[in-house]
C-alpha cells in the first residue's frame, strides 16, 4: 500500500525541535458509538491510549524494518525494498458518544538509533506518529491540530539504557481529563516513501511475570536475582527518594554481585513520584542479574519477547537432551522481538542472517513460527543490492560481520526451509530472481571457481565461534554453502517451470565441486582439511570426498567424544550423522560425558545457550542461539517425524529411534495437517511405541523390518 491507501488524509507529525520523546494528543467526534478502526504508528516505538485505555498490550511496535532509504546506506548500494508494518485495532469498545481522545507516546527504537556500536548515518529519521480512526461517521486522522506535550524519557538509547524523569510527568496526559490548554501544536514531519503493510506477525508481549529474589546488598546497592536469563524489564515501585538506578548482567561475581564483564552497558534510571510504579517502556534488557541503587522495590521481572506460541515438546531419560530441547526454546524467546530473530537481545539484537538461517528449521519445529519468518524474509529481499546483487548480513540492516555464505545465501536458505517445512512456495517464487542475482555476485566474487571476497571492505567469513580460532578457510565454508544454495535452486526451478536455468546451475555446482575437492581434499587420506572443525561434514553434505572421508568423519568424533565444530559446523556435522543412520554418535556429540560444548554450559550453571562453547578462547554474550540448529536432529531422528512428500508434511515417516543407554522417548510436533506425537518406552528387549497422527494425513510407521501404514488417532505396537 501507499500512505494515503493506509492513512487517508492522515499526516506524520512531531515535536517542533523534531527530537525526544513526546505525547501526541489528537481528538475527534462521534455521534454515537459504532465500529471504529485504528490504524497508528509513532516511530521508533509507541503506546498508544483511547480515552484513558491501552489499545493493547503489543510492545515495541511498529515492527521492525527497514522503513525507509537512507542515504549512502549501505556505502555505494541501494536496497530493494523498504517497509513500514502499520498495526491496526479494533477499538470500537474505547471509542464513546462525544469527544474521544487518542493519546500516544511515541521515540526511540531502531528508528531513531544514532548507538555507539553502529555508524551516525544509520539513523532513519526523526521521532513521529500518525493515525487514523475509521468510522461509520467518517476518518479521523492525525495532523497539524494535535497539540504536542513532553514525554519522561530524558537520555536514551536504545541498544544501552533508558533515562526517565516522571517528576513533572502527569500520566493524565494520556486521558480526557488532563488541561491541554498550554499545549503547543504539533509540526508536520517527514513523510515515510515506503511500502505500507498491515501488521500480520505477532508483537511482542509480557508473556511471563516473574518475581525476582533479593540475594544481598553491599553499599546501599540491592542485588537481585530474576531466576534465569531472559530479556524484558524490571517493574519497580519507588520509594521516598524518588529514585533508582538499575544495571544489568547476565552473570553475577563469586560475591553475588552484577558481573561488570557481562553488563554490555546497559542501565536504567528513574526519577519519579514516591509510590509511582515504573519500568522501561522503549527498550529491552538483556539479564539475568540486576543491582539496584536507590530507595526502590522491585515487584517483578516482565519476560518479553515475541508472541509465538509452542506447538512441540520433548522429553526423555536423556536430562542432557530435554535441557538442550527447553534451553534453546528459551533462548529462542530470548531473541525474538520486533518480528526479528536476533542474535542476542542486548549487545547488537540484530537479525543476523547466519544465525538466522542455522536455527529457522529448528524454532518451525518448536513453535508456530510461519507470521515471523513470512516477515523476516521479505526484510531479507528487501536487504539485497540492487546494482551488484549483494546481500547484506543482517535484516533489517545494519552494518556488521559476516560472509558471503552462511549469511548471504539466506536469501535462498530462508525461502526454500520456509516451502519445505510449511508447504507455501510463495516466498520461494518471490525470492527466486533475487536468489539468481546473488548468484551472479557469487560468480563475480569468486577466483579459479571458488568465492574469495565479499563486498569491499567488510568481513568475509566461513564458520564462526569455534572453541579455539576457526581453521577452516572462509573459501571452504562459502562454497559449500553457494553449492547446497545452487541445489536447492535446481529443485525450485524444476518446481517453477524454469527448466532453462538447470543447466548453469548444474554446471556451476560441477566447477564449484571440483575446485573444492582441488584446492581442499587430500587423496592420500580421504580427508578435506584433515577432517578438522566438521570439515569432512560439509563435504560429504554435498556428495564430496571418497568411501574414506565419511568413515574418517565417524572415527574423529568417536575418538574424541566432543565437538570442535563452529555454529555452522555444529549444524552441519550433527545432521549429517543423523542421516546417515549414525544418531548414536550425534547424541554421545549432544551429551557428552565430560564437561564440554553443550555439557559445559550445562553444568556452568546456564539457562540459555551462549555466544561461545565452555572453554573456548573467547568469552563474550550468554544468549546467544545459533547453536540451537541441534534441536531440529530431536523431531526428525529421535521421534522420527519426517516429511515423506514434497514440502509441507502433506505425508509423514515416522522412523523414531531409541539409542543404547536410553529407554524412554517422547514428543511431539506440529505440522500443517496437525499434532504429530511419538513416545518410545523400552522394556527389557521389547520397545514399546504410541503414535499419534491427524486426520487425512498419510503416515507410514517403521521400525527395523517393521513397516505399518498408520491410521488417524493413536496407534500402539511393541517390537
Amino acid at each position: 500500500m501507499k500512505m494515503q491507501e493506509a492513512f487517508g488524509a492522515a499526516q506524520f507529525v512531531g515535536r517542533e525541535d523534531k527530537s525526544g520523546f513526546a505525547v501526541l494528543r489528537g481528538h475527534f467526534k462521534l455521534k454515537k458509538k459504532g465500529k471504529a478502526i485504528l490504524r497508528v504508528a509513532g516511530l521508533g516505538f509507541f503506546t498508544c491510549f483511547v480515552n484513558g485505555k491501552k489499545v493493547s498490550d503489543d510492545r515495541f511496535l511498529p515492527l521492525f524494518s527497514d522503513y525507509e532509504a537512507r542515504e549512502n546506506y549501505p556505502a555505494g548500494e541501494t536496497l530493494t525494498g523498504h517497509r513500514l508494518y502499520v498495526p491496526e485495532y479494533d477499538i470500537s469498545d474505547l471509542v464513546t458518544t462525544g469527544d474521544n481522545l487518542i493519546a500516544i507516546s511515541f521515540g526511540g527504537g531502531w528508528y531513531t538509533i544514532t548507538s555507539y556500536r553502529f555508524e551516525p548515518q544509520c539513523r532513519w529519521g526523526d521521532p513521529k506518529a500518525i493515525w487514523r480512526v475509521k468510522t461509520d461517521e467518517g476518518d479521523f486522522v492525525s495532523s497539524e491540530k494535535d497539540l504536542i506535550a513532553p514525554g519522561y524519557v530524558v537520555d536514551y538509547e536504545f541498544s544501552t539504557h533508558e533515562f526517565q524523569d516522571r517528576t513533572n510527568f502527569d500520566p493524565a496526559v494520556f486521558t480526557p481529563d488532563f488541561d491541554e490548554s498550554g499545549l503547543p501544536n504539533a509540526t508536520l514531519a517527514k513523510p515515510i516513501e515506503t511500502e505500507y503493510l498491515l501488521t500480520d506477525c505477532p508483537a511482542d508481549r509480557v508473556i511471563e511475570t516473574i518475581t525476582p529474589k533479593f540475594l544481598c546488598e553491599r553499599d546501599g546497592v540491592k542485588v537481585y536475582d530474576a531466576g534465569k536469563n531472559l530479556s524484558g524489564v524490571p517493574v519497580f515501585r519507588l520509594g521516598e527518594e524518588g529514585f533508582a538506578e538499575v544495571f544489568f548482567s547476565e552473570e553475577c561475581t563469586k560475591d553475588w554481585m552484577p558481573d561488570p564483564d557481562h553488563n554490555f552497558k546497559q542501565e536504567y534510571k528513574v526519577k519519579g513520584k514516591p509510590g509511582s510504579v515504573v519500568s522501561p517502556d522503549f527498550t529491552w534488557f538483556g539479564f539475568r542479574y540486576f543491582s539496584v541503587l536507590g530507595d526502590a522495590e522491585p515487584l517483578s521481572v516482565e519476560f518479553i519477547h515475541t508472541d509465538l506460541p509452542v506447538t512441540s515438546g520433548f522429553e526423555s531419560d536423556n536430562d542432557m537432551l530435554n535441557w538442550i530441547y527447553r534451553t534453546s526454546l528459551h533462548t529462542e524467546f530470548c531473541n525474538l522481538h520486533t518480528g526479528v530473530p536476533s542474535d542476542c537481545p542486548h549487545i547488537e539484537r540484530l537479525g543476523y542472517t547466519g544465525d538466522g538461517q542455522l536455527t529457522a528449521l529448528s524454532l518451525m519445529t518448536m513453535t508456530d513460527a510461519k507470521p515471523l519468518y513470512r516477515k523476516w524474509i521479505g526484510d531479507i529481499l528487501d536487504c539485497q543490492d540492487t546494482k551488484t546483487g549483494h546481500v547484506q548480513y543482517t535484516a533489517p540492516y545494519f552494518r556488521c560481520g559476516g560472509g558471503p555464505g552462511a549469511w548471504g545465501c539466506a536469501i535462498v536458505e530462508m525461502p526454500y526451509l520456509y516451502y519445505k517445512q510449511y508447504g507455501d512456495d510463495s516466498l520461494a517464487r518471490r525470492a527466486y530472481p533475487q536468489m539468481k542475482r546473488y548468484f551472479d555476485y557469487l560468480e563475480n566474487h569468486s577466483v579459479d571457481d571458488l568465492v574469495a571476497s565479499d563486498k569491499a571492505g567488510e568481513w568475509c567469513l566461513g564458520d564462526w565461534c569455534t572453541q579455539t580460532r576457526v581453521v577452516l578457510p572462509a573459501a571452504f565454508v562459502n562454497n559449500y554453502y553457494y553449492v547446497r544454495s545452487l541445489t536447492r535452486a535446481v529443485e525450485l526451478a524444476e518446481r517453477f517451470g524454469f527448466d532453462p536455468d538447470i543447466p548453469e546451475f548444474e554446471d556451476r555446482i560441477a566447477r564449484r565441486k571440483a575446485a573444492l575437492t582441488a584446492a581442499y581434499f587430500n587423496t592420500w587420506d580421504g580427508n578435506f582439511i584433515g577432517g578438522l572443525q566438521g570439515a569432512n561434514a560439509f563435504m560429504v553434505d554435498i556428495g564430496l570426498g571418497d568411501e574414506r572421508t565419511y568413515r574418517n568423519l565417524v572415527k574423529i568424533y568417536s575418538e574424541t567424544g566432543a565437538l570442535d565444530t563452529g555454529i555452522c559446523g555444529t549444524e552441519v556435522l550433527l545432521r549429517v550423522l543423523c542421516e546417515r543412520g549414525d544418531i548414536e554418535l550425534a547424541v554421545k556429540l549432544l551429551s557428552p560425558d565430560k564437561p564440554v560444548a553443550f555439557r559445559g554450559w550445562r553444568d556452568a550453571g546456564a539457562t540459555t545457550l551462549w555466544e561461545y562453547f565452555c572453554g573456548s578462547t573467547r568469552v563474550r554474550s550468554h544468549n546467544h542461539p545459533m547453536f540451537g540448529s541441534a534441536v531440529t536432529n530431536l523431531f526428525r531422528y529421535l521421534l522420527g517425524i519426517k516429511d515423506a512428500g514434497d514440502a509441507g508434511f502433506d505425508s509423514v515417516t515416522i522412523a523414531p529411534y531409541l539409542p543404547e543407554g536410553m529407554n524412554r522417548i517422547g514428543g511431539y510436533m506440529t505440522v500443517p495437517k496437525g499434532k504429530i506425537s511419538v513416545s518410545m518406552l523400552r522394556t527389557g528387549d521389547k520397545i514399546h511405541f504410541s503414535v499419534t497422527v491427524p486426520e487425512s494425513l498419510p503416515a507410514t510407521f517403521r521400525y527395523g523390518d517393521v513397516t505399518l501404514d498408520l491410521h488417524p488417532g493413536a496407534t500402539e505396537l511393541t517390537v
